[in-house]
């Protein structure tokens, strides 16, 4: 949900029109990707579980992983209560590193003891789900960016730690090299107040340009 009442459909056309006038390369990348199908999910801890599991592995692993922590639980739901009973070792024999087995843990530790609570932290604003969420051991700013794209449909969110983002800017803008994270967010200040769907349309033509026509599984991914 976004920090306002506007549904979320409204704020996609506002933003396409913004973005379309404001940057005429930007303009090209939303005519060659069509609509924005950003539809943000209610799930927050699936997205969490989702965000870990994908740091620093490609799509193709992560579903793997994803696919197996499911059938490990009932119905196949990832939910606090369906995954407290998965110890280290279980999580483990899903696929998860060590490192990701532990951050699962201290996710639903914090949850338990109400350190994080998520039913409310879409109240918040932007900066304070961040500092929300990376008290916990294993989430960055790029995860909690992801939650806050792929979850609440904040609109200005720019993930300039974001592989995927900075190709297609590269892509798109056909620079000899990756934008720099300082030069992105300056790059940035051009697309406020809509930087979530700038970014949405940068991560499309990466896709286009790598040919990936592959369907959405997961709620952290395009």
């Amino acid at each position: 949900m976004t920090t306002t009442q506007e549904p979320f459909q409204n704020v996609i056309a506002m933003a396409t029109t913004y973005l379309s006038d404001i940057d005429p390369i930007m303009r090209a990348a939303i005519e060659r990707v069509g609509p924005c199908t950003l539809v943000p999910s209610s799930n927050v801890f699936e997205a969490l579980i989702d965000a870990i599991i994908s740091q620093q592995i490609s799509v193709k692993a992560a579903d793997a992983i994803v696919g197996r922590l499911r059938a490990a639980l009932p119905d196949g739901l990832i939910t606090p209560v369906t995954l407290a009973p998965l110890d280290f070792d279980m999580l483990r024999g899903c696929g998860l590193s060590t490192p990701k087995a532990k951050y699962v843990r201290n996710l639903l530790e914090h949850i338990d003891t109400g350190q994080l609570d998520l039913a409310r932290l879409w109240e918040r604003d932007d900066e304070a789900v961040i500092d929300q969420l990376v008290a916990v051991k294993g989430i960055g700013r790029w995860t909690a960016e992801m939650i806050l794209i792929f979850c609440f449909g904040r609109p200005d969110v720019l993930p300039v730690d974001d592989l995927g983002f900075l190709e297609g800017v590269r892509e798109a803008y056909e620079l000899p090299e990756r934008p720099a994270k300082k030069e992105m967010v300056q790059r940035g200040e051009l697309w406020r107040p809509y930087r979530t769907f700038a970014t949405w349309y940068m991560w499309s033509v990466r896709r286009l340009a790598q040919r990936n026509d592959r369907e959405r599984t997961r709620i952290v991914s395009l």
